[in-house]
Formats: structure tokens, sequence, C-alpha cells
């Protein structure tokens, strides 16, 4: 058999693929039809029929594979690609001419570039344990377990969340890996845990390589803070996914403490006290409610409203305290029962984390004043107290339960953290509450 010069595919019943390729007469007869809308069986019909060499030739085959295994535009249409129906298929190969990754959303060459734009940072936040350099299949860490007596690894993982939102907003993307560095490393010191090394992950619409840059130096700098090796991460382009300025961050990370040296419920009980750590404002935590609050109210992120002494972006993008260091010290010079890191759920639910069912907390709303911005989207929302306690930190980042209270702000406030004395533990139930009405 020869294949004629032109190869017409039409559509068979119910909107399959039908039809064979125009074969000239053979005296040995026609070869038998594929079933309708079997690509594969037909094609494997016309190679034995024609051979690879001619199909390929007369049709206009690319590539190998599932997608190469039928002409261009009607492999397309039949395996439901480009949006195109099988009913819409034309007569005639079609011929395209190559496609990149970079054209498809994943720009490698631009990764590299980021990669090379970021190493100094991360090369600065390399501890001794830590084997190899940057760009590897694995970050390697030598932990010496003769300094240990019997050691727990502690882990953590989380994101940054919708604030992330602002930052591409005001196009600054290098605090928001401070905020991710403080999530993370600081749930783990809340058992006493030495951060020992991070890996992030940053996925994103297309990689621009100084914006990627921007954001691991803010990680970078963010484990400088806590005393953590940036071990590794993932830059994931998800150009088909996501808009083209769209990222999100998380990350994980590893920490170490003495089993004999856990803190947490098992060590608190009444009588303890609670020294309230000063929060840097929002943190990273309720932007979803301020941005809509905001949003409803008309307010950009450039103006200064009443109340606060800079512009609203600025206040909104102020990086999160990162605690680490500062709580492992309190931890080697006073004795501490417990922390709590005051995230998502306010500084009552986070507290309620760390008690035993026989205690409670109680906080005296008196010994601090919030930040101006709680008030401003209270009053904006409105939204009630309750509601801004359940979202928001409401000036307090961290909690320690000690049973020297002064010792404890003595050396807080020493290291350069507000610091103060907030409440107290007492026979309970397990609970946490706010009393009374906050300084004003």
């Amino acid at each position: 058999m020869t294949l004629s010069a032109a190869t017409n595919l039409t559509s068979g019943p119910d909107g399959d693929v039908g039809g064979e390729p125009r074969i000239d007469p053979d005296p040995a007869g026609p070869a038998p039809a594929a079933p309708a809308g079997d690509i594969a069986a037909r094609d494997a019909a016309v190679r034995d029929a024609a051979g690879d060499a001619a199909v390929d030739a007369a049709a206009g085959y690319v590539g190998v594979g599932w997608d190469a295994a039928v002409p261009d535009a009607a492999g397309a249409a039949a395996a439901g690609e480009m949006g195109v129906g099988r009913d819409a298929v034309g007569a005639g190969p079609v011929r395209r001419r190559p496609v990149s990754y970079a054209e498809s959303g994943v720009d490698i060459e631009a990764g590299e570039r980021a990669v090379d734009l970021m190493r100094s940072a991360v090369s600065r936040t390399r501890r001794p344990e830590v084997v190899g350099d940057i760009g590897g299949f694995a970050g390697l860490f030598a932990l010496d377990p003769s300094r240990y007596r019997r050691p727990l690894l502690a882990s953590s993982t989380d994101g940054v969340g919708t604030k992330i939102a602002i930052a591409r907003a005001l196009d600054r993307h290098d605090t928001v890996g401070l905020d991710l560095v403080a999530m993370v490393a600081d749930d783990l010191v809340v058992c006493g845990a030495e951060p020992l090394f991070l890996q992030d992950y940053l996925a994103c619409g297309r990689v621009v390589p100084e914006r990627v840059a921007a954001i691991v130096r803010g990680i970078a700098r963010g484990c400088e803070l806590a005393g953590c090796a940036l071990l590794g991460g993932e830059t994931a382009e998800h150009g088909d996914l996501m808009e083209p300025d769209a990222y999100d961050l998380a990350a994980t990370a590893v920490g170490v403490v003495e089993a004999d040296a856990l803190l947490g419920p098992e060590r608190v009980r009444a009588g303890d006290g609670l020294v309230a750590m000063a929060s840097s404002g929002l943190h990273s935590n309720g932007y979803s409610l301020v941005r809509r609050v905001l949003r409803e109210a008309g307010l950009r992120l450039d103006e200064t409203p009443a109340g606060l002494d800079r512009p609203l972006g600025e206040e909104l993008l102020e990086p999160t305290r990162i605690y680490a260091r500062d709580c492992l010290a309190l931890a080697g010079g006073v004795e501490v029962h417990a922390f709590a890191h005051v995230t998502g759920g306010g500084l009552a639910g986070n507290l309620a984390r760390v008690l035993p069912p026989t205690v409670d907390a109680v906080v005296e709303r008196a010994t601090w004043t919030p930040p101006p911005v709680v008030d401003l989207i209270g009053r904006l929302g409105p939204v009630t107290p309750e509601e801004l306690e359940r979202a928001f930190n409401v000036g307090v980042g961290m909690v320690a339960a000690v049973p020297d209270t002064d010792a404890a702000v003595r050396l807080l406030t020493g290291r350069g953290v507000p610091a103060w004395v907030v409440g107290e533990v007492v026979p309970g139930t397990g609970e946490a509450r706010l009393t009374g009405r906050y300084a004003r």
C-alpha cells in the first residue's frame, strides 16, 4: 500500500474521531480499519500499512509518546487538549513550531538566576553542622549526639498566610520571609527546642529572579535571627495555576531539645506567673479580616489613618518579632515551665494549649495597651472586642509561665524585649481568660 498525499480525519458517530487515511488500492485488499475513536489502534494500522517514516512525513507527527501518536491537531483534539472538541477537527495535517518549557510557564534560566542572587544571603545562615553547599539534592546536617543526654527532634511547619497580599500590593517582598521564619521557629521554641535548620517552599506564578531573591533574603535574615541554618528550599513556578505576580510561602524547621528539658503543660502549676513579651504588630495572623475591613472602608495602603504614625501599608507589613533566641536565653537563665506563641486563636486560645486540666491562666488586660492598629480595625469593621482578641495577638506575641517573674522580666528587658507580668496561673480546669479593661 501507499499513503496518498493527504490524510483526512473526519468526525464519526457520537462525536468520536472516525474515518481512515485514504489508501490507494492494493491487490492484497484494504487494511482492517481501527475501531472508531480508538486512536492508538487506528494509528497502529496506518503504521503497519505505510511504515513509520511515510506516516511521519505525510501526517506531520512530532515528538514521542501518547501525544505524538496522532497528527497534531487531531491528536490534541482527541486527547481533549487546547479546549478543542473532537467534532471541531479539520482535515489535513497541522504543523506547529516546537514549544519550550519557558513558554509553558517554567523558566529554568530565571530560576538559576534567582539562586545566584540569593546565594550569599543563604550562606550567612550556615551553622558548623551544615554539610555541603547550596544546590544539592538534599540538605545535610551533622547532628552531634554526644552533645546531648537524650535528644528529641522537634519539627514545625507553617506559612505566612494572606499577609502576602499586602506585600504584593506594595511590591515589597523582603519582609515576608522574616514572618515565615517567626511562624515556624517560634513554634519550635515553645517546647524548649533550639531551631537547627529550616527549609522553605515558594510557589509562584512567574519566577522574577529579583523578587524571589528578595523573599529568600528575608527568610535568610530570619534564620540568622533565630539561629538556624537555611538548609535548602524549593521554588516552584506554576505559570498555568497562579497569576504572574502571585506567590505563597511555607517552611518546615527542625530543632532539638533534651528530653528532660522539654517544656509544656506537665510543668505548669498554680502559682506560676505569666510574663508577656510584646509583639511588633499584627505579626502574621488575622490578615483576611484586616483586608476585608479595609476594603469595605475604602482605605488605601498609602494613607495614614488617625491613630497611626506611619502609612497603613507599612504598619501592616511590619515583620513578626522572632523570639527564638530570647526564649532560649530565658530558659537558660531562669526556670521556665512553658511558652505560648500567640498566633491564630489569640492570647487566650494559645495559652490554653499549654495548660494542664488542673489550672487556669488569668490575664489582666489592664497591664498593657493594644497597638493602635487593632483599635483601628475594631472601629472600622466594626469588629467586636471578643473577635479582635480571637483574631489578633492584641500586643502580646509570646508568653512565658515562670515561677520567678521578676527575674524573667529583668532578663528579657536586658535583651531588648519589652516584657511585663501579665497574669498568673490559678487552680482551674485548663482554661485561659482575659479579665478587666485595657489600659488607655
